[in-house]
């Protein structure tokens, strides 16, 4: 039997590896091999907004079913900052360094070091939209921990956990992250209908 084919709206490489592993029942094909190489506006105040532009575009330029996801840290001592701007935070030329070296020291006088990830993504299929949302709950660190990961997963260690999300492989970081999370729920969906 064929597998379904899905394109997953990223660039990120390290993102689609996490997302396969994951959805072995499906194809899933990224936005190179589809030969989209147009830069998506991601023009939303929302997580939710963003997840739904992305996936929205696919859909309509090429046809595909399609899944987009945007994900935010929202830190409780800076009203939820930098949330919809993570991947920016830093400014125009931002990377993950610069972005995990301005949230620690926009926290270095603050106790409260709470955070959350979270996770939306958008699935358009056979004409319909879903959305669904992973939130894993943690704090910021003092500094960085761990070589593995992307983005603020050095300085994030999750709720229950003595480690970072760097400080784990990609199949613990994905039992528990807000990501994976997310695509659980996708993929329950997904598995609990004919299509």
């Amino acid at each position: 039997m064929n597998k379904l084919k899905l394109v997953f709206a990223t660039n990120n490489i390290n993102k689609l590896s996490e997302v396969k592993a994951m959805l072995t029942n499906f194809e899933v094909v990224s936005l190179v091999d589809i030969g989209c190489f147009d830069d998506i506006p991601e023009t939303a105040d929302t997580l939710e907004g963003n997840a739904i532009l992305k996936a929205n575009y696919i859909t309509q330029k090429y046809g595909y079913n399609c899944f987009a996801d945007d994900t935010g840290l929202e830190i409780e001592a800076l009203n939820n900052a930098p949330g919809v701007y993570s991947a920016r935070y830093s400014g125009e030329n931002s990377n993950s360094e610069k972005n995990m070296k301005k949230v620690l020291q926009e926290l270095n006088s603050k106790n409260n070091r709470n955070a959350q990830f979270r996770t939306a993504i958008a699935l358009n299929i056979e004409g319909n939209q879903y959305i669904f949302e992973g939130i894993c709950k943690g704090e910021i660190l003092t500094s960085k921990q761990g070589e593995n990961g992307f983005g603020y997963d050095p300085i994030f260690k999750p709720e229950g956990f003595l480690n970072s999300f760097a400080e784990m492989d990609m199949k613990q970081k994905g039992a528990i992250s807000h990501r994976g999370e997310a695509i659980r729920k996708l993929v329950t969906f997904l598995n609990k209908t004919s299509w």
